[in-house]
């Protein structure tokens, strides 16, 4: 049951910028031609065959019997799957901007906010998920049921986030609490949306901290503390993890792959690449494709 990546379109090299925005549908994975991002949590729900994505630029399987939790915001798509029995999905998207209103503790939204998915077994939400999805789907045709599908969807978010931390043996953190906390995080968020938005340009941690209006040495502190690393460290990941994309999606040499992720120059994109891949870009691209 390997993974199939075709040989992409000539237009592989952008992504699709979508809207957030609340729905949840039910139906087969489809492999997309080209990757999207969108300021969403998103949740999938495989009922049967697998859901595989290229997530970044690694190969995420979603098996059958299983959650996946992402924030959208990574560049990602479905890719064609040598699976051979007839898939059938749940999704659900919620913008991150209704996730921050619920309170989630430091730790779990390091999680959300990591860029990277997820995945427990539907075991972990302690409810029928797909009558919940298929009750979801109903319920945000209209103002009164969309109240109440994301009263219950946070209330997944939640237990999927819990069952993770405790099968990863994390240490419970506290919950953010009251206004203050809300607003910084609210300022965190928009500092990780302004990396993903910009990491492809000469970027600075003082543009980052201006952007949210924020001294640089307190926005350096606030996201360091908020989501466990550094915003180099993040900004970094992002650009690396974008590189990985288009080491498997394109042909372009590691020189243009350095410039189009946002490296300054072609010995910074071979350290922090090696670095975080323990390997080199043309050994990652060798062993993927």
């Amino acid at each position: 049951m390997s993974i199939v990546v075709h040989d992409p379109p000539t237009d592989s090299f952008a992504v699709d910028v979508l809207d957030p925005a609340i729905w949840s549908r039910r139906g087969e994975a489809l492999a997309m031609e080209r990757s999207h991002q969108h300021d969403d949590l998103e949740l999938n729900f495989v009922l049967r065959g697998r859901l595989d994505y290229l997530f970044g630029g690694e190969h995420i399987s979603v098996p059958a019997g299983h959650l996946a939790m992402f924030w959208g915001a990574t560049p990602h798509r479905l890719i064609e799957s040598s699976y051979d029995e007839p898939g059938d999905s749940c999704w659900l998207h919620i913008p991150l901007s209704t996730v921050l209103r619920w309170g989630l503790s430091t730790r779990d939204l390091n999680e959300v906010l990591q860029g990277r998915p997820v995945i427990v077994p539907t075991g972990a939400a302690g409810r029928d998920v797909e009558s919940m999805f298929m009750c979801w789907m109903r319920e945000l045709e209209d103002e009164d049921g969309e109240t109440i599908a994301l009263i219950e969807a946070h209330a997944l978010v939640r237990r999927l986030l819990g069952y993770h931390r405790r099968s990863t043996g994390h240490a419970t953190a506290l919950t953010l609490a009251g206004t203050g906390a809300s607003e910084s995080m609210q300022r965190v968020t928009a500092m990780a949306q302004f990396i993903v938005a910009h990491f492809r340009e000469p970027v600075t941690t003082a543009e980052i901290a201006d952007a949210v209006h924020l001294n640089t040495h307190y926005a350096m502190s606030l996201f360091r503390r908020s989501v466990g690393t550094t915003l180099g460290d993040y900004l970094t990941r992002c650009r690396v993890s974008e590189a990985q994309r288009l080491l498997l999606t394109t042909t372009l040499g590691a020189i243009e792959i350095a410039h189009a992720a946002g490296f300054g120059s072609q010995s910074s994109f071979y350290a922090h690449f090696t670095r975080i891949c323990a390997c080199s870009p043309g050994d990652y691209r060798a062993r993927h494709r």
